[in-house]
């Protein structure tokens, strides 16, 4: 471990790994374990669980509740390691020449495990503004615990009156990010015997017909735009991830499921993007489905929101973390963090900054840098002294 590094940091980062927090999983033995640890210190805790209890997002506040504060922000779930050909045992931290390799090292149980190490020293100092912590469930699925989150901060007599969304940025400071939408499109044919395919209705056929005609939308996006600055994919982008249909090679498929997913910017029109799709399904695929079948169908849901976010780099809250951050610059990113949940649901400006990188995270030996980790722990100190008496 690197002398810079406080020595309480790594028991609680190797604590916080050892728990398989996989989405399909209930987190709540981390949070249970992060609420005894924050007793000790006196930080009282509230817990908002999903619908069947299963699962909870834990809210601190450190400090004067009575006026609103700084809230930091990460989510408890990780990523399967199902497949992954990993060195070393995912849920258990494995420190080698300067790294920290374990499932959520990065992405994001570095950045929780720094917030736990700081929340005494919080706790000890006099604060003028409070320090929130907020440990959501289920961001790498659907953002259910983050929009729970922000649904309860809206009921509270006061709340956070900014973010800090700890993603691996490599401790840059991020302004916006885009938005992503999923869907199931669920296409119903009719089935046939494969020589007599005429009288079917080939799901699978059409389902292919409705990706090509989105891949088309996504080829005009990539050469009209709407274009922005500063993303590494500066239009938007629509892609189908997932395709599943048919039964055996003689038999006309009676069914195909697939799923797509938009990425926006901030900006788009997300409706007028997916009524294009619906209008195709349904006014041009359809028709030509039910002449042969009454039955056969087209029909499209969708199941993750994410929404994107930007904010004026100019604004006072992006110089207020560039100013703990110690840098200048900004970037915005493609991915999705739960700041946009909290901008858009709980109008909380919101800012994503923390330890490690995205291109560290979902991966085998999955890792965070000592370095990182210690920068981290910098911009601790100066947001400590910034709202200490």
């Amino acid at each position: 471990m690197s002398a810079s590094l406080p020595d309480q940091l790594h028991h609680i980062l190797s604590r916080l790994i050892s728990f398989d927090t996989t989405s399909r999983n209930s987190n709540l033995e981390l949070i249970e374990w992060a609420r005894a640890y924050l007793d000790e210190f006196g930080v009282e805790t509230i817990l908002v669980p999903n619908e069947d209890a299963t699962k909870a997002n834990l809210y601190a506040t450190i400090g004067p509740s009575d006026r609103p504060g700084i809230m930091l922000s990460g989510h408890s779930d990780v990523v399967p390691v199902d497949g992954q050909d990993w060195a070393t045992n995912p849920f258990e931290l494995h420190p080698k020449d300067g790294l920290l390799f374990g499932r959520g090292t990065s992405d994001m149980k570095g950045f929780i495990a720094v917030c736990l190490t700081y929340a005494p020293k919080f706790a000890a100092a006099s604060l003028e503004t409070p320090i929130h912590l907020a440990f959501s469930y289920d961001e790498e699925v659907t953002c259910a615990g983050a929009k729970r989150l922000a649904d309860a901060l809206n009921g509270f007599a006061v709340k956070p009156s900014m973010c800090i969304v700890g993603e691996p940025t490599g401790m840059q400071v991020v302004t916006g990010q885009k938005g992503g939408f999923s869907y199931e499109c669920t296409v119903r044919g009719f089935e046939a015997h494969s020589s007599l395919a005429p009288i079917g209705v080939n799901a699978i056929q059409y389902a292919c017909e409705l990706i090509s005609f989105m891949r088309q939308i996504a080829e005009d996006c990539q050469a009209n735009g709407p274009f922005a600055e500063g993303y590494d994919v500066g239009f938007d982008t629509i892609q189908t991830g997932v395709i599943i249909g048919g039964s055996a090679l003689n038999i006309v498929p009676g069914e195909c499921t697939f799923e797509f997913e938009f990425r926006l910017l901030p900006n788009s029109d997300k409706a007028g993007l997916l009524k294009r799709i619906l209008d195709f399904a349904h006014n041009e695929l359809e028709p030509r489905m039910k002449a042969v079948s009454p039955d056969a169908s087209i029909h499209i849901h969708e199941f993750a929101d994410m929404p994107g976010f930007d904010l004026d780099p100019g604004d006072d809250v992006i110089s207020f973390v560039r100013s703990l951050a110690g840098r200048n610059d900004d970037i915005k990113v493609a991915y999705q963090t739960e700041a946009g949940i909290f901008v858009r649901d709980a109008n909380i400006p919101s800012v994503i900054c923390g330890p490690g990188h995205i291109a560290q995270a979902h991966k085998p030996d999955e890792f965070v840098s000592t370095e990182q980790l210690a920068l981290c722990c910098q911009f601790m100190d100066r947001l400590l002294q910034r709202v200490s008496n």
